[in-house]
């Protein structure tokens, strides 16, 4: 089955709209450090065998890789495979929803992206499926995803509720889940899909995942003034993940998170 990307989305890419909010950005620098946190206590020091799916320019397959793991990254975009491929790392183009890969090849996937501008049920657990068919029996799914709630408290935190346009684009979020800047005139993000998280923990089971856990990456962290400051103090940023991994999987904190990771067995 072919699929194809938003153009909005695909454009949003192309125009290098995520090349380095991960490095730049102190609530991009906390959403790196804390999945990057999370995954290496879950996939554990032994070698896998890891997909990664929509790994754009290859951010996490990068560090991976150094890690010792065996990673195949895949992106629906082929100016981002090209960059990853240029950096070394082996990537292919190819869309979450139709996997070019045989079964049960991995020992983990990982979705950190997919599910983000996937705007129907339908399509993210198809996704879903797709990186639990390709991943051995008992291996590892993990999916990231966008907080419902992380649209209202970006643009409140940083004082730009007064664009008129805000109100609509906002209210269509919470209520649905669909955020579309383009639709209302916003700047910044392109199209997307925001959890709720126990849809997420839902959406995870209904695939076929046994044993879903979520966890909130960022708390409310990310909304704190003086993050930047604190990421650049070495003692302060190990004080800060340690607090932040004991209150990961707080129910009372998944709604602030503006990203969200659940994990299933396959």
């Amino acid at each position: 089955m072919s699929y194809e990307l938003a153009p909005e989305v695909s454009e949003y890419y192309e125009r290098g709209g995520e090349v380095s909010r991960l490095t730049t950005t102190p609530d991009g620098r906390l959403e790196f450090l804390r999945t990057q946190d999370i995954l290496r206590r879950l996939l554990g020091p032994s070698p896998s065998t890891i997909l990664d799916i929509g790994g754009a320019t290859g951010a996490h397959a990068a560090w991976l890789t150094a890690d010792g793991h065996q990673v195949t990254l895949v992106d629906p975009v082929a100016s981002q495979v090209a960059v990853a491929s240029a950096n070394g790392i082996q990537g292919q183009v190819g869309d979450a929803r139709d996997l070019p890969f045989g079964n049960g090849l991995f020992d983990a996937a990982l979705l950190l992206g997919p599910l983000y501008h996937l705007l129907t049920e339908a399509d993210r657990l198809r996704a879903l499926e797709e990186a639990i068919r390709v991943v051995r029996p008992g291996g590892q799914v993990v999916a990231a995803a966008i907080g419902r709630f992380a649209p209202w408290l970006d643009k409140a935190s940083k004082t730009r509720l007064s664009n008129d346009n805000d109100e609509p684009m906002l209210a269509e979020a919470h209520r649905t889940g669909r955020l579309r800047p383009r639709t209302y005139g916003s700047s910044g993000f392109t199209t997307a899909y925001v959890h709720r998280p126990e849809q997420l923990h839902n959406e995870c089971t209904t695939a076929g995942l046994a044993d879903v856990t979520v966890y909130a990456v960022e708390g409310a962290a990310w909304l704190m003034d003086s993050l930047g400051g604190q990421l650049d103090d070495p003692v302060a940023t190990t004080k800060l993940l340690e607090g932040l991994r004991v209150i990961e999987r707080e129910p009372s904190m998944l709604g602030a998170s503006a990203h969200l990771l659940a994990v299933g067995r396959t």
